[in-house]
Formats: C-alpha cells, sequence, structure tokens
C-alpha cells in the first residue's frame, strides 16, 4: 500500500484527527512574506484546514492532493473545488506568489523532491514563497503504512543548493502540537530569485 492508498483508505480519520489542529504561528509567518490577496497553492491540502485558513484571509487559494478521497472531504469543507493530482504532475508556470506543502513533500523520496522542488519553482512566480515541513530526523522508509523522508537542517540546506534559485528565508524546529505525539518538525520557508532587469 502506498501513501496515496492509505489516506484513501483512512480519509474520514485523518480528516477528524487533523482539520481542528492549530497551526496559525506557522500560519502567519508564511503569510507575512506574501501580497495582499495573493495567490496560494495548497500542495497536499489534506482536510483542506489552512485552505480555509487562507481563503478567509482573502487569498486566492489553489487546493490539491493526490488523495481521491480526501479531496472530496476538502473541497466541502472548504466550500471550493479541490484538484485530484499528484506531485509529479504539477504543470504551472509562474502562477503563485506562495506554495504552502505542510506535511505532504515528507512522503516524497530525497530523489522526488529533487524534481518536485524544480516544478515548485516553475510554479512560482519571480519573488514567490515555498513553505515545507519535514518530520525531523534521519529515517526514510515506510512507517504506519505510508512511506517518510525525515531530515535535519544540514540534509535540507544540502538539497536546497542544488537549487540555486531557492534561497532559505527561515528555517527552524517546532514540537508536534499534538501532546501525545513526542516528535519535532522541521520547518523551511525558501524565496524564489527575483527575474534579473537586464
Amino acid at each position: 500500500m502506498d501513501s496515496i492508498d492509505y489516506y484513501n483508505k483512512n480519509a474520514s480519520i485523518y480528516f477528524e484527527n487533523t482539520v481542528d489542529l492549530n497551526i496559525e504561528d506557522i500560519l502567519e509567518k508564511f503569510i507575512s512574506y506574501l501580497p495582499e490577496a495573493g495567490n496560494i497553492l495548497d500542495l497536499g491540502c489534506g482536510s483542506g484546514r489552512d485552505s480555509l485558513y487562507f481563503i478567509n484571509k482573502g487569498f486566492d487559494v489553489t487546493a490539491m492532493d493526490g488523495s481521491e478521497e480526501l479531496c472530496q472531504l476538502a473541497s466541502i469543507h472548504i466550500g471550493q473545488d479541490v484538484l485530484h493530482m499528484q506531485f509529479s504532475e504539477l504543470d504551472f508556470q509562474e502562477v503563485f506568489d506562495g506554495i504552502w506543502a505542510c506535511a505532504s513533500l515528507l512522503h516524497t523520496t530525497p530523489e522526488q523532491l529533487h524534481q518536485i522542488l524544480g516544478k515548485i519553482s516553475d510554479s512560482l512566480n519571480p519573488g514567490g514563497v515555498l513553505y515545507m515541513s519535514f518530520k525531523y530526523g534521519d529515517f526514510q522508509g515506510y512507517r504506519n503504512g505510508r512511506y517518510f523522508a525525515d531530515y535535519k537542517f544540514h540534509d535540507i540546506e544540502e538539497i536546497l543548493e542544488e537549487h540555486r534559485d531557492l534561497t532559505i528565508m527561515e528555517i527552524w524546529k517546532t514540537s508536534d502540537i499534538r501532546t501525545e505525539r513526542d516528535e519535532s518538525w522541521l520547518n523551511i520557508i525558501v524565496r524564489k530569485a527575483e527575474k534579473e532587469v537586464l
């Protein structure tokens, strides 16, 4: 069973467990980098929790997820269609001011992550911002029915060295807000380079 199968089979439980989690501090940090009423892609939107937050703040939100079941639940939650797409199908060209990838890219291998970061960069407007988060650690493999790649600070810095158009603005570690979980998260905000003026 791959990670998408897991989310399709467990969509309702996952929705209930995550839709009310409060990560407002991180959402607001991301928003602080964006133009007012800008375009946001919620990449792997899950329950739609964060998409709804952005919509309520006046942003133009495109939500997408690889799980068809979660797309249906999230669409009801946010009151608009959710794109059913895999990360590998991203094919936007300079559309978004911000891309929000909260606990979603952690299901990709490091090799896949490199490819997706290229697609993310293509999707961002010049000067656009990406937020992504991963479990903190050095594990790679299957855990509870899903593939995970965990990272530490230097791992992410090394990966982003190969993406010269993306610059780390902030990178920080947080504890899981679910008190029953003894886990930490690595949070990263990167900005795409502005176009050079000739």
